[in-house]
């Protein structure tokens, strides 16, 4: 089918078209657009396209558990037009009798008529029961397989991604989704195009592209010896192998957004949190001074340095002490300096409850919402709701970048806060996005608190750092709060 025959349900950007172009009849493809440029769309518009011309009679989408439920209420139902007539299934690991019969019709009775949608989320891979379902949809189905927000198989030791990649092969057109390829470093791409194919980049291991890309040097701790990674090589050739089965779109290219700013807030420690820090800190070097100290040793002191600066900390019983902190008082300031709704993002949950707590001792009960994994699921998507009308007295959004961060628009703020950041440049960029996309009519602005001479710093450090590796690699210049 030509692109010119299809008929859309929503009217496609001159992007959307462009990558439809590119992309709708290929195979294998890498959909690195970014976050608000509408990849779910482009994906299902495709998938219209293949099922029309007779190529597929099944879709698979992998996402993100957070992810799904926009997926099943919100993106086919506004995407996919009403003339495909379509059953969508979504994975439940303790399923019912019901879902059972739902799922065993589908797989043994594919309907002619109809394109069969099965959404699972990705963490369901780590397991085998998830696997040999998602396998006899893929053996009785001719099939579509994306991976929404692909760097969830970045890690080609986790056990969902060698499942993923072990059950690529079973269908005939695949596709990776994300806005923000690289998080951490040039790796990061090695798993998710191999899942497209084992062929795509041109090694046989994730060991021999480490070997062409990554510069390390031979590190001595104690009487144990590693490679360490210290910097990357070669990233102009590695730009150039992604190109021939990829598409870039980034924002500022595509669509007439308004400005982003970038606010620090300096926040000073009390004397309480001075001397948890330094005490911790001082365990901190004895620990990682050790010779049998680990990476993981290494991020949980800075977990625990991160937390006393955000106001709490676990004693030995393993209890939640909060600390004396001018932190959720910045916030209470920031506030006051802001008209309109506001989003406020922190990492650790008792900072989220005690900033839900403080919010409504000054603004009432109604103007503050939480949003976090102890957050009700049917209770998610009216706080949404209510926050996007501009009279309803919801005005702020408490949550962590784990729960808010992916799959929900926020457009009616334009001022988002983060209380505490984590070291995942992934989560931040797509925390940032869930207000800067279409819909948004004001600059925005990002208010990062940072405690001067802390692990604050060292964590926007390592964010800074990051862009600018990720810039290499696709060719981008993006400036971000230096």
């Amino acid at each position: 089918m030509k692109l010119n025959d299809y008929e859309f349900k929503s009217e496609p950007y001159e992007h959307q078209l462009e990558t439809l172009q590119s992309s709708a009849h290929r195979n294998l493809f890498a959909l690195f657009l970014e976050m608000g440029l509408g990849k779910s769309k482009i994906l299902l518009d495709n998938a219209g396209m293949l099922f029309e011309d007779g190529k597929i009679s099944g879709l698979l989408i992998i996402s993100p558990k957070g992810n799904l439920r926009n997926w099943d209420v919100n993106e086919i139902n506004k995407h996919l037009p009403e003339r495909i007539e379509r059953k969508v299934l979504v994975w439940q690991p303790n399923h019912t009798q019901k879902w059972l019969h739902e799922y065993k019709k589908m797989v043994t009775e594919p309907s002619e008529g109809a394109l069969n949608i099965f959404l699972v989320n990705v963490e369901a891979f780590a397991t085998v029961k998830a696997c040999k379902f998602v396998e006899e949809f893929l053996v009785t189905h001719d099939v579509m397989m994306a991976v929404d927000e692909s760097t969830t198989i970045k890690n080609p030791k986790a056990k969902r991604t060698k499942h993923l990649i072990k059950l690529a092969p079973l269908a005939d057109y695949r596709r990776i989704l994300t806005g923000f390829p690289i998080t951490k470093a040039p790796l990061d791409l090695y798993s998710q195009c191999y899942f497209l194919s084992p062929n795509l980049l041109g090694f046989s291991s994730f060991y021999a592209f480490q070997a062409r890309y990554a510069i390390t040097q031979r590190r001595q701790m104690g009487s144990h010896a590693f490679q360490q990674i210290v910097g990357f090589q070669k990233l102009e050739e590695l730009q150039e192998s992604i190109k021939d089965f990829s598409i870039r779109k980034v924002k500022t290219e595509c669509l007439d957004l308004p400005e982003k700013v970038y606010v620090r807030r300096h926040v000073e420690l009390t004397d309480e949190q001075k001397r948890a820090y330094g005490t911790m800190k001082r365990e901190a070097l004895m620990i990682l001074n050790d010779e049998l100290f680990s990476t993981m040793n290494m991020l949980t002191q800075l977990m625990r340095l991160q937390q006393v600066v955000a106001g709490s900390l676990r004693n030995e019983e393993g209890e939640t002490i909060v600390l004396k902190n001018n932190r959720i008082q910045t916030v209470l300031d920031l506030l006051e300096e802001t008209s309109g709704k506001v989003v406020i993002f922190a990492v650790f949950q008792t900072d989220i409850q005690e900033l839900e707590k403080a919010i409504a001792n000054k603004y009432g009960e109604g103007a503050v919402a939480s949003y976090y994994g102890k957050t009700p699921q049917d209770e998610r998507h009216n706080i949404i709701e209510k926050f996007q009308d501009p009279e309803n007295e919801l005005r702020y959004f408490v949550s962590n970048p784990q729960t808010g961060g992916r799959g929900i628009t926020l457009t009616e703020a334009s001022t988002m806060i983060f209380y505490s950041n984590s070291y995942d440049l992934e989560l931040r960029v797509q925390a940032e996005d869930r207000i800067h996309r279409i819909g948004q009519e004001h600059s925005c602005t990002y208010v990062d608190l940072v405690s001067e001479g802390t692990v604050d710093e060292q964590i926007l450090r390592n964010l800074l750092n990051k862009v600018k590796i990720s810039n290499e690699v696709l060719g981008e210049v993006r400036s971000w709060f230096e």
